[in-house]
């Protein structure tokens, strides 16, 4: 993996040639723009065409609501380097932790009774279900145009107006100390074996990792692998940072599942080096993080630059180093990007972010619905 210094100035340089792309496209594609412009607001969208009149919008607005899944030590950073950028914009951020709270939100929404709020996560759960409530700018049309510095895959391309601002990929831990690298399955087929049979491995009782592995698998072998695994008996969890704990204790000899930054943190916690990991392919990724601008938000555009600065690259880089590992793969120069970068990939990606949760009942039904002995 590339050094500190090297992913910073891959960010550097980003943000220099995004910066200069702005300026020279915006010049060079104006009748493009003004056609992009009445293509949106045929559609009942809204399409500002400058980055500077949604930047004076803002500053005439002067504040901002934000409600976040994101944790305590990104939002602090995030929230302090938006500030610096923007001083002018008085950010107010609470978070969101668990689903409950987000469950709540969005029976408060449905409710009409949401009126403090400018920018919400729509949580991958219940992803749909937002949709009626989100503003409709056309964030995918001004980030195609450069309106906005926002990498367009992270958009969604039927909606337009939700933008996922990191990702999660899946892998495997394991502590040295109880089992070697070369024992550590490579592939996630290998955990059927008869040597990881009787609680050997940890498995959440949330199969996203089985879940993730749909669009390369196939909704037939994700589900058989589900029996097979359900098969070896292993031990059930609940909850990453739980788990990883208890591994890092010389509980378990192996997680299967977690995500690349739960990992990280817990090695973070681990002077003695004893976790480990291995990325198994296809590595099982998802888009994260979906943000959005409410419908009867107070400080819409605002909202929109603090989306679209948590999906730049100075944003991206705070989401690599306070999540930690949290930056989108489509980031230029990201951890993510960094690992899988020539590898197979099964991506819930927007042609399958809205059937997850659908994928996730059927595993979890293979799976006989465990409950979690590990919480």
């Amino acid at each position: 993996m590339r050094s500190m210094c090297s992913r910073t100035s891959w960010y550097f340089l980003a943000a220099v040639l995004l910066l200069a792309s702005n300026s020279a496209y915006a010049a060079a594609a104006s009748p493009a723009l003004v056609k992009a412009k009445q293509n949106a607001e045929a559609k009942g969208y809204i399409f500002e065409s400058s980055h500077d009149e949604i930047v004076a919008k803002a500053k005439k607005e002067g504040k901002l609501r934000v409600l976040s899944t994101m944790e305590t030590a990104v939002i602090k950073a995030m929230r302090d380097a938006f500030n610096k950028k923007y001083s002018f914009i008085d950010v107010q951020v609470q978070e969101l932790g668990s689903v409950e709270e987000n469950q709540r939100f969005l029976l408060e929404l449905k409710a009409g009774t949401v009126k403090a709020w400018d920018v919400n996560r729509a949580y991958t759960d219940f992803y749909d279900q937002y949709f009626p409530y989100q503003k409709k700018f056309d964030i995918l049309g001004m980030a195609e145009h450069r309106v906005l510095d926002i990498p367009p895959k992270l958009v969604d391309p039927q909606l337009r107006n939700l933008v996922t601002i990191g990702s999660n990929i899946t892998v495997v831990a394991y502590n040295k100390k109880l089992i070697s690298a070369e024992k550590v399955p490579d592939r996630w087929e290998d955990f059927a074996k008869p040597e990881f049979k009787g609680k050997k491995f940890v498995l959440d009782i949330r199969p996203l990792p089985l879940g993730m592995l749909v669009p390369a698998f196939g909704l037939e072998k994700a589900v058989d692998l589900a029996k097979k695994l359900n098969a070896q008996q292993p031990v059930w969890g609940r909850g990453h940072t739980r788990v990883m704990a208890s591994l890092l204790a010389g509980e378990y000899p192996l997680f299967l599942g977690p995500n690349f930054g739960a990992v990280r943190r817990a090695q973070m916690k681990d002077p003695m080096g004893v976790i480990g990991y291995k990325i198994p392919e296809p590595i099982p990724v998802r888009l994260h993080e979906a943000n959005g601008i409410l419908a009867n938000a107070a400080y819409p555009y605002a909202g929109l630059l603090w989306i679209e600065f948590q999906a730049s690259p100075e944003g991206q880089k705070i989401m690599d180093e306070h999540w930690p590992y949290g930056a989108s793969l489509f980031a230029p120069g990201s951890v993510q990007e960094d690992v899988t970068r020539g590898k197979k990939l099964s991506i819930i990606d927007w042609n399958h972010y809205t059937k997850l949760d659908d994928y996730l009942g059927k595993v979890a039904e293979a799976m006989g619905f465990p409950t979690a002995s590990v919480k």
